[in-house]
């Protein structure tokens, strides 16, 4: 469906750089304010007085009441840092945005930015915020064009306290915004802009498609009353209590039914009995605890040839936990040494004698690997991520051979599992997840019988294609046939089809031997 604000509305709207796509910072692409990330950090490092920030707070205050005017906050700002090199600024900004604000920037934006630059449209990030903390963000987003406020500096670089005029704020960021589309071609009626601040309330009336995101007060009032499509995210509210306290929560639940998993093992007097109870039961809880829904095309697969090599693409800490709860039972899972001391997946693996592996020591790798393979042999599936590592991509990383030499060794198939959007749940590096929705789709099981040495890396090479296909062109109610599967099949019957054996010709010289007279039969044994 492409619903307006949605990545498949972008995908079908017009080609070209006529087209403008005009994203705004704090609160858009970014959860919170990412001014306040600094603001902190000069706290926590001595380098604000108490005077100084209560001066910032009260200035912050007195602009929300109207008391004061956006001019007046700004530079208040800009005066802290006087005396500060540009450059000092710029790397402690570029220092904050990795360790503090990357992991807010809102992964469903994220999408929109990447559709707007696959149409060819050109996309601005617009903010009345500083160059410092807008630049970090439209470098990892590969926004090349800004409009955003400066500092003032000296012939030696340094911040003087003032900030360039105009200011861009409300009227003034519109002006500039005109401008910029008058001097690049840029249609404003075709053009969309992405903000939540009630001072965008006029750029909104400039664009032939307004989309207000995560809007309040009077942006949320005239949304409503001009009928302006409205973009709601909550998938960066990782930091909030709410989200700790239901991530806290699923973790929680591992003991109990850890508990129970042993008294089952006693009970039936079999391990696997009692590690099957774990990971079934825990995988459930903990996704439903956080309130992370699964939505899985092709879910008959996870069950269709056991034991199996399930294999999955790694964004986050939510993917293993993801694919866990899918393959449920009877198996295990291969992960990196560092996991193993990680409190939900180290715990998981220790019940389900998981091998972690130290790619830093070959030999031991190699050990753990073989492990591994006589479980496979004993009849486990085996869940592994062939990426061996988390990627901050859409793409997929080069799959590692070990996941496929595993399934050639035991004789097992794989099974692709790709998950589409499990950024919504949690960043890369965050271990507090969100409630949300994530796509998975699990294809059938890829026979490995005809695999060898010398055509694994073309065989890789098709697993990893059929990742990036699917990502790129997503199934929504019926699952595909890739070519990968087409081809295998081929490959089957080819193999299958058994030779010919050429007809001798009659020889006329031979003897003909004779029948042996049949008996005679009753009217009962007649046709």
């Amino acid at each position: 469906m492409r619903l307006p604000g949605s990545v498949a509305e972008v995908k079908a709207s017009p080609r070209g750089p006529q087209v403008g796509a005009f994203f705004d910072l704090d609160g858009t692409l970014v959860a919170g304010f990412t001014g306040v990330v600094m603001t902190q950090d000069r706290i926590r490092r001595g380098q604000m007085s108490v005077g100084e920030f209560i001066g910032m707070v009260q200035a912050g205050l007195n602009h929300q009441l109207g008391r004061s005017e956006f001019e007046d906050l700004i530079g208040k700002g800009a005066r802290m840092l006087r005396g500060n090199s540009v450059a000092d600024v710029d790397e402690l900004a570029e220092r904050l945005f990795v360790q503090k604000i990357v992991g807010r920037i809102y992964p469903e934006m994220r999408e929109l930015v990447r559709a707007h630059m696959a149409r060819g449209h050109t996309v601005v990030l617009s903010s009345s915020a500083l160059t410092v903390q807008v630049e970090p963000v439209a470098r990892f987003l590969g926004i090349e064009n800004v409009l955003s406020n400066k500092f003032e500096t000296d012939e030696d670089g340094r911040i003087t306290g003032e900030v360039q005029r105009p200011i861009i704020w409300g009227p003034g960021k519109a002006r500039a915004v005109q401008e910029f589309a008058s001097a690049n071609g840029v249609d404003l009626s075709q053009s969309y802009f992405y903000a939540d601040g009630d001072e965008d309330v006029a750029l909104m009336y400039l664009v032939g498609n307004p989309r207000p995101t995560n809007p309040a007060g009077k942006m949320a009032a005239v949304a409503a009353k001009r009928g302006w499509p409205v973009l709601r995210f909550s998938s960066r509210s990782g930091g909030s209590p709410l989200s700790q306290l239901r991530t806290a929560a699923g973790i929680a639940t591992m003991m109990p039914i850890a508990a129970g998993a042993v008294g089952v093992g006693l009970l039936t007097r079999n391990k696997r009995a009692g590690v099957n109870f774990f990971t079934s039961l825990f995988g459930r809880t903990l996704l439903n605890t956080i309130g992370i829904n699964l939505q899985v095309l092709g879910k008959e697969n996870l069950t269709a040839q056991r034991p199996a090599v399930f294999i999955f693409n790694h964004r986050n800490q939510a993917d293993p936990m993801i694919a866990g709860r899918l393959v449920s039972d009877n198996f295990t899972s291969v992960g990196k040494k560092e996991l193993e001391s990680d409190p939900i997946v180290g715990t998981m693996g220790k019940i389900m004698d998981a091998a972690f592996i130290d790619r830093d020591d070959p030999a031991k790798a190699i050990e753990g690997l073989k492990k591994v393979e006589e479980l496979a042999r004993k009849g486990l599936s085996i869940l592994i991520a062939p990426e061996g590592t988390r990627l901050d991509t859409t793409e997929v990383g080069v799959f590692k051979k070990g996941p496929f030499r595993i399934a050639m060794s035991a004789g097992i198939p794989i099974v692709p599992i790709v998950i589409r959007n499990a950024e919504v749940i949690a960043a890369r590096d965050s271990s507090t997840f969100n409630p949300g929705t994530v796509d998975v789709v699990v294809y059938p099981p890829i026979p490995v019988d005809d695999w060898t040495q010398e055509n694994l890396t073309e065989r890789i090479a098709e697993v990893r294609q059929l990742y990036l296909d699917t990502l790129a062109d997503w199934p929504v109610d019926t699952l595909p046939t890739p070519d990968l599967y087409k081809r295998a099949r081929t490959r089957t019957k080819k193999k299958a089809t058994p030779k010919k054996v050429p007809t001798k010709k009659a020889v006329t010289n031979k003897t003909v031997a004779k029948k042996a007279p049949t008996k005679r039969t009753g009217a009962k044994g007649r046709p």
